[in-house]
């Protein structure tokens, strides 16, 4: 190869990269590093009308879909799997998607942003479709409200424990 052709081929790299990260955050506004550290989260709606984010469960960080429309925590089965989480009982779902069995489980901590809970339920859903769908035994602890495209999550005083 020519060196002309080793910098236009450099330069499309260069390029191909920068619309996949544009792309990315336009889609995936909620980065963890950008939600950073303070008790309210203020969550960007996606495009499709989703609130999607990044969020810590023990420690691990996840890709989530805030869901207050979801009783509990929904795992997919690769992410359970990542995280090492053990299942305490199976029980049979009824969900949109009809009937299906999940697997109980306690996560230690669910954190996002600057918010956090302790101790909280979820299921493991092997169908479940992308990484986590975060419901309310997570949001039930905080106060949430949905205004003009953000969905702001604030921490109730002694709901990290």
């Amino acid at each position: 190869m020519t060196r002309n052709t080793l910098i236009v081929a450099a330069i499309w790299f260069m390029l191909a990269g920068l619309i996949y990260y544009l792309a990315d955050n336009i889609q995936n506004p909620n980065k963890i590093n950008r939600l950073g550290e303070s008790s309210t989260v203020v969550l960007k709606r996606g495009l499709d009308g989703h609130y999607r984010a990044e969020a810590l469960i023990n420690g691990e960080k996840v890709n989530v879909l805030v869901d207050t429309g979801a009783t509990g925590v929904a795992i997919s089965q690769g992410v359970a799997d990542r995280l090492n989480l053990k299942s305490i009982d199976a029980v049979r779902t009824n969900t949109a998607n009809g009937n299906s069995i999940g697997y109980m489980v306690r996560l230690n901590s669910v954190k996002l942003g600057g918010i956090q809970a302790n101790n909280v339920a979820a299921m493991i859903a092997p169908g479940l479709d992308g990484d986590v769908l975060l419901g309310m035994s997570f949001l039930g602890r905080m106060d949430v409200r949905l205004f003009k495209g953000e969905m702001t999550i604030k921490q109730i005083d002694n709901q990290a424990n």
